[in-house]
């Protein structure tokens, strides 16, 4: 009883605290992304689609930008639920020669902060499912359906795993963890589902149409004109149905 307790509380913060970004991030809907957010798009494009020459910049830009060394490190480790544990471990192994090259020339990055311990007797697939429905702009959980019926397990580790281990990690916020999923989901080919779906969850978080826009602008400038057009694309299909 006390265990389900404290999971209820601990998911009770949860949803005040996406209530309240959500509410605080579409007061203006004419704002544009911030340094830091516009830094996190070629980091987690570069880390997906492989491509380490360009991660290298890329990195260093964010650090100049703001990124804490502990908000690069969560954005490589989550690449690997969408880009697969090789992409991850080269993006990570490419940001310690950034970090080594930084520290030679005497430049010190901020640490920024460790994710907190997750509660020991969190009820993952529950946690996960209230996350996942959340983001689907769900206010009830819906039953189970097509992949997850077929294949069950790969919905559990979707809930327990993706969902609840690493979304509740809390040294990055939500918003920024759908930032570099759209980011490393558009820079893939064969992924159009899945973007579809996370950036309806990115404007779930508060995300505005205009930052949406300037999302595109920035995989036009930092990541490649193809990439941009085909999530334009989505992304107007996200547009038009979020209006009906």
């Amino acid at each position: 009883m006390e265990k389900n307790t404290a999971f209820l509380a601990v998911l009770g913060v949860f949803l005040l605290s996406f209530a309240a970004i959500a509410e605080a991030q579409t007061m203006d809907a004419h704002q544009v992304l911030s340094a830091k957010q516009h830094s996190i798009i070629p980091i987690a494009a570069f880390t997906a689609n492989g491509d380490l020459d360009k991660l290298r910049p890329a990195l260093h830009a964010g650090l100049d930008a703001g990124l804490t060394v502990n908000e690069i490190k969560e954005i490589l480790v989550q690449m690997y639920a969408y880009a697969g544990f090789p992409r991850s471990l080269n993006g990570i192994t490419t940001f310690m020669a950034v970090m080594d090259e930084r520290h030679a020339k005497g430049i010190k990055d901020a640490m920024g902060k460790e994710a907190s311990p997750l509660p020991a007797d969190m009820n993952k697939d529950a946690y996960g499912a209230q996350v996942r429905a959340r983001l689907a702009g769900q206010d009830v959980i819906p039953p189970p359906s097509g992949y997850q019926l077929f294949t069950p397990v790969i919905d559990t580790f979707l809930k327990e795993h993706l969902f609840a281990e690493i979304f509740a990690r809390d040294n990055l916020d939500y918003q920024s963890r759908e930032l570099a999923t759209i980011a490393a989901l558009a820079s893939m080919t064969g992924t159009a589902g899945q973007l579809r779906f996370h950036l309806g969850a990115a404007m779930h978080t508060g995300l505005t149409e205009a930052q949406m826009k300037d999302f595109i602008a920035v995989l036009t400038s930092k990541v490649g004109t193809k990439e941009a057009e085909s999530t334009h694309e989505i992304l107007s299909e996200v547009l038009s149905n979020r209006a009906q």
